[in-house]
């Protein structure tokens, strides 16, 4: 039988209405909405389906609601009988892939996604730091132009072998992205409040370890990947600090395929909304199957493609 490996996806994408569908179809999907709104204390549902964008987009709200979406994907999924043998998630994906593994319940799972946004829009709003995709040029490129350029600027996404993320002061981001286009690659601004996975997230870090430190973890019952490490998360004794790490730490994703594909992996199915990382993948393993699940149509595109 074939592996499969459930994606789960990351901040930036979010968009008005996004798993709608599945809320309306799923009873599973529908509970998942049920338990985020009953811990945020607020309708995230509300916010999913009608926006507005505006509100969508704050870092407190698209965080769990990008995971309210994944794990309802994941709940439709699983009611239309597609099994997984590991999961993996991008930055905030990593939280919905934790439930999925039965790391976390689902109410802790939130819990977490709520500290973590909270904690992250605040030092959104105390730094001034911006991110930018960098595509066209390989990571090791990438590095050197950020070792030379003037102030603070680092990659923090290694996405894929033509994309890589880098974060900083807004200035440092400003001039690397303007050697990146003088060198005719492209820098793309991403629609972010600060540079994400950098040291300028510090102040999150320590306010989140705080809530992670009341939490249950357990060990993962499926293969567990992890962004911090970019391999197979064998360990599961110390969550809280390691958490804590993956905020101000880069997102090894480049890593995590690799080990995936040379673990025999067949199918990667993305959860949540749009598809960024169907494309990361399509782009890193030649000829691996990907796929996303965010709506009943591209559910439906899923099941065939699996059978």
């Amino acid at each position: 039988m074939a592996k499969n490996i459930f994606l789960f996806s990351g901040q930036g994408s979010q968009y008005v209405g996004m798993a709608k569908e599945l809320y309306d179809t799923y009873d599973g999907a529908k509970a998942v909405f049920e338990t985020a709104n009953s811990i945020l204390g607020y309708d995230i549902a509300n916010i999913c389906f009608n926006g507005p964008d505006t509100e969508l987009n704050k870092t407190a709200n698209s965080q769990p609601a990008i995971m309210a979406c994944s794990l309802a994907a994941f709940e439709a999924a699983k009611t239309e009988g597609i099994t997984f043998d590991g999961v993996a998630g991008h930055s905030l994906g990593e939280y919905a892939a934790m439930v999925a593994a039965g790391v976390v319940t689902m109410e802790d799972g939130f819990k977490l996604i709520k500290a973590r946004a909270a904690a992250m829009q605040k030092a959104a709003e105390e730094n001034d730091g911006a991110m930018y995709a960098i595509i066209g040029m390989p990571a090791e490129e990438v590095e050197k132009v950020c070792e030379e350029t003037e102030g603070y600027v680092v990659p923090v996404n290694y996405n894929s072998s033509v994309q890589t993320v880098i974060a900083g002061e807004t200035s440092a981001c400003e001039a690397a992205a303007a050697k990146f286009v003088e060198m005719k690659k492209k820098a793309i601004k991403l629609n972010v409040a600060s540079a994400f996975h950098s040291k300028l997230m510090q102040s999150a870090a320590d306010e989140f370890i705080k809530t992670a430190e009341t939490i249950s973890f357990r060990t993962a019952k499926v293969d567990f990947y992890s962004n911090l490490t970019g391999e197979k998360l064998e360990d599961f004794s110390d969550m809280p600090s390691m958490l804590a790490r993956h905020i101000v730490s880069p997102v090894k994703f480049t890593s995590e395929l690799a080990l995936m594909d040379k673990a025999g992996y067949e199918n990667y199915i993305e959860l949540g909304p749009n598809k960024v990382l169907t494309g990361l993948v399509k782009k890193t393993l030649k000829g691996a199957s990907a796929m996303n699940i965010e709506n009943a149509a591209t559910l439906e595109k899923a099941l065939e493609a699996l059978k």
